[in-house]
């Protein structure tokens, strides 16, 4: 797989220093205008870094149906978009991260644009087979891509949003996949951001942004202009990436009347190494066990508008159009190659290296000890077209997505005096649609010993199951699927007595999800064709009273819904599991998750300056759509209905400030528990069914494990802590500090919190360990228009993992490849001769990295 190293490349960091200079030599003309008074008034609120609460959100995706925070019923947590610009984050989940109650994200992809984001315990993610569970939005428009529910957070416009708005529970108004939380985004237009902006910085790893900004109006009409650029060579070997984004918005604002239309484009390279096994990453933090690539390139189209009818009553509406195309390059370990015989080629794979112009290869005497990282009997299976299935000991899946999602919504909005009393009410309705193209296929190849993958030409290169083999297998993939959602809402806010609020509210969803096998075309067992609709109706209701002005308290139930995708209902089978990205076959269908979540808390101001909050919460989830590890082959598996899961916990929080000091802290504590008996592959887990057997069969494949209520979900922390300090040395000088903490997790394959190494055949902890992390920012402005800043992340250099998972390790501590490390087990059951060790494999979390910056409004 060829890799692209911009830390080796001089042109981004040439383009970045150029506009340094640029900005540096505009301001040195321009200062001499400015007065030392005028540079005295530029940081009144500089080093206020907690994100500030806005005084109203929108309740529902579309603009027009707003609502104040003391009316709603759940722990609504916002930020603005200058919030997100001075905590100098590398992009929007980075600062969800430092600031906001109860988020965390593990690196499973270890790429700083795709991280996966929980909230109570619930994800959003953009890797296939994460159990997702929050929606997002821009605009209006739901940003869950239909193939799998992920969330690409690359392809979000960081530097043009304005609002951000996290709205927790299964809020029935936000639609499918509500099931923990939906987060709400609006971007920012030419009449809230007018004027021009450059920013750059650049830090270290080759890792540099630049930034342009311009808005404004005229009259009627508006315009805003955003640009991104962002490189990173990496703290990780071979883990460079690459990302340009653009978002323009024109707008017109008459009398009555409002339209906006926007559009974004996103276009990036990223490299996503993934997890490690525990030994390497102890013996070298930066290394790959085998990297990843992933190309994404996205337009979106969206017209947003809003009529007033009279004060009280007005109608939202948008229409938008959006195509995501996404490539990737996925070299993996051949588990099946572990326990083979991968040395010294027999005189048939001898003859065929020759007759293809092979010289070089062994005739005698290969094996582990001379050749740590074997070839040619994958060479040469791959030539006979034999078996390449078993002796290449690498993978590399290549997949092609195209989806193209458009829609509508439109609601009407009223708010108006009922006697004494006041009613907010909203009614409304959506129609959203998806066409997907997929397709993927596999080939084989072998290891270098930098752990980069070739892959070989010949009539057996690809797993078509074609091969002379037993255990020959088909990963071709091609199909496409249709999925369509209607969706009628409502939700009616009665104030009465003054200090009382009553919201009752629902959505009725219907899901119809159509898929065509192009591959089996004619049906059959193993077709891919399937027609699935889902549908329900979520209800909420709410009560929040406020006896003072200075305390709120809330009650809330809520529902909410997740129809299965076409990647879960196509990769639903135990006896064939699939990989992610996803081989596919056909599967039994799945059944929706429903979500069922009461919260309830307190939240007030003390001493103007002080704000608290205290919240606890309860949700369940039926049918819990999760993706169990296949046994012997990471990163793949099945989908599967698991009867019951449960998140509960609290938060507690606070924030304020003291003249030039501002400082808070908040803590999440999330129980995320199995809630019914279930059976799990165990392979990798000590205290499998068949290493509990006889000891003889440690670290053989096939086992399962067995989940009871009450055990932990793994990748989810029990445990967050964040603190923020803020000070203002002078007018020009600023600093903020932040600290966050968080619990160990249970690996993913330690579902039954069971495991236990023994250092020979499963190796490592079985989780993550608990860690804290200070982050430090400094601001100096010497004049209202110019910024200079600098940001040191983990600024103590702690080495720490955010994610684990249990595997196959293929590796010995050196780095090896190692075929057969352990004698056969000639008794072994289900047909496994050769024992494979089993590792605890972690995401590591980047090390300290400073960046410097410079920001000047025009």
């Amino acid at each position: 797989m060829t890799q692209k190293t911009f830390a080796n490349n001089p042109f981004p960091r040439t383009v970045l220093a150029a506009g340094l200079l640029a900005i540096l030599g505009h301001v040195a003309l321009a200062a001499t205008n400015d007065d030392a008074d005028t540079r005295g008034s530029a940081n009144a609120v500089s080093g206020n870094t907690q994100p500030v609460q806005l005084a109203t959100v929108e309740v529902t995706p579309l603009n027009g149906a707003d609502q104040s925070l003391d009316k709603i019923p759940a722990a609504v947590q916002t930020a603005s978009g200058d919030d997100l610009r001075d905590s100098h984050a590398n992009d929007l989940t980075q600062f969800l991260n430092r600031k906001f109650t109860g988020i965390s994200f593990n690196e499973m992809q270890s790429n700083p644009l795709q991280p996966d984001v929980s909230f109570r315990g619930f994800t959003a993610s953009p890797l296939l087979g994460t159990p997702q569970g929050l929606s997002v939005y821009l605009d209006g428009v739901r940003l869950n891509q239909p193939f799998g529910d992920v969330v690409s957070w690359d392809l979000i416009p960081r530097n043009a949003i304005a609002n951000i708005t996290l709205m927790p529970g299964s809020n029935p108004l936000f639609g499918l996949n509500t099931l923990g939380g939906a987060l709400s985004l609006e971007t920012k237009s030419g009449r809230t951001d007018p004027g021009t902006t450059v920013e750059m910085s650049y830090g270290e790893h080759a890792r540099g942004t630049a930034d342009i900004q311009t808005g404004g109006s005229d009259g009627a009409f508006d315009w805003y202009l955003n640009t991104h650029y962002f490189t990173d060579g990496g703290w990780r070997k071979l883990s460079s990436s690459e990302q340009g984004q653009l978002f323009g918005k024109l707008g017109w604002h008459g009398e009555d009347s409002d339209l906006n239309l926007s559009y974004a484009h996103v276009k990036d390279a990223l490299t996503g190494n993934g997890l490690q096994d525990q030994r390497l990453l102890a013996r070298d933090y930066a290394s790959v066990y085998t990297p990843d690539s992933m190309n994404n390139t996205s337009d979106f189209l969206n017209l947003e508008g809003k009529h007033r009818f009279s004060d009280a009553l007005s109608i939202s509406s948008n229409a938008y159009y959006r195509k995501i195309q996404t490539h990737t390059a996925n070299g993996d370990i051949n588990e099946d190659a572990i326990s083979e015989a991968l040395y010294q080629p027999t005189a048939d794979e001898q003859a065929a290296l020759a007759a293809a112009g092979y010289s070089g290869f062994p005739t005698s005497g290969e094996d582990a000890s001379n050749a740590p990282f074997p070839k040619w009997r994958c060479i040469a299976n791959v030539l006979l077209n034999a078996e390449p299935n078993e002796k290449c000991n690498g993978l590399e899946t290549h997949t092609r997505a195209v989806q193209d999602n458009y829609g509508i919504g439109t609601q009407l909005n009223w708010s108006a005096d009922v006697g004494t009393s006041h009613n907010n009410f909203i009614l409304g309705g959506a129609y959203d649609a998806n066409r997907i193209r997929y397709t993927q296929d596999v080939q084989f190849g072998y290891l270098n010993p930098d752990h980069t993958m070739v892959v070989i030409d010949g009539p057996g290169t690809y797993a078509d199951g074609t091969q002379n083999s037993d255990t020959a297998f088909d990963s071709r993939v091609n199909l496409s699927s249709r999925a369509h959602t209607w969706s009628l809402f409502f939700a009616d806010t009665l104030t009465f007595a003054q200090t009382w609020s009553l919201t009752a509210s629902g959505r009725y969803n219907r899901a119809t999800t159509t898929t065509h096998d192009l591959l089996n075309p004619t049906g059959g067992i193993d077709s891919l064709n399937g027609h699935e609709i889902y549908s329900r109706f979520n209800p909420a209701l709410g009560l929040t009273w406020s006896p003072t002005s200075t305390l709120n308290a809330y009650f809330g139930y809520s529902e909410g819904n997740r129809a299965p995708s076409a990647i879960e209902l196509g990769c639903a089978n135990e006896a064939n599991p699939c990989r992610l990205p996803n081989a596919m076959a056909g599967d039994p269908p799945l059944k929706q998750v429903v979500t069922r979540t009461f919260e309830a808390g307190l939240r007030g101001t003390l001493w103007e300056t002080t704000h608290w909050n205290a919240d606890v919460y309860r949700a369940q989830n039926k049918d819990d759509i999760l993706f169990v590890a296949a046994p012997d082959v990471l990163g793949a598996g099945y989908f599967q209905n698991f009867p019951k899961t449960r998140r509960e916990g609290f938060d507690l929080g606070f924030d304020s400030r003291i003249s030039r000091v501002s400082f808070g802290a908040q803590y999440s504590y999330v129980r995320a528990t199995y809630q019914a008996y279930g059976l799990f592959p165990g392979d990798s887990n000590s205290s499998n069914n068949i290493a509990a057997q006889d000891p003889s069969f440690r670290g053989l494949g096939g086992g399962t494990i067995a989940v009871a209520p009450g055990d932990y979900m793994p990748l989810i922390p029990k445990h967050t802590f964040k603190a923020h300090l803020g000070y203002e040395l002078s007018s020009a000088w600023s600093f903020d500090l932040d600290f966050r903490a968080s619990s160990g997790t249970y690996a993913r394959g330690n579902e039954n919190n069971a495991y236990r190494p023994d250092g020979v055949y499963y190796l490592g902890p079985g989780r993550s360990a608990g860690y804290g992390l200070f982050d430090l920012g400094i601001q100096y402005k010497p004049q209202p228009k110019l910024a200079f800043f600098a940001q040191i992340d983990n600024l103590l250099n702690r080495r720490y993992t955010t994610a684990a998972q249990l595997g196959a390790a293929a590796f010995d501590a050196n780095g090896n490849f190692l075929a057969r490390p352990f004698p056969i087990v000639s008794n072994a059951p289900g047909g496994a001769d050769y024992p494979v060790p089993r590792a605890t494999f972690f995401a590591p979390g980047a090390p300290r990295m400073i960046t410097v910056g410079v920001r000047y409004t025009f």
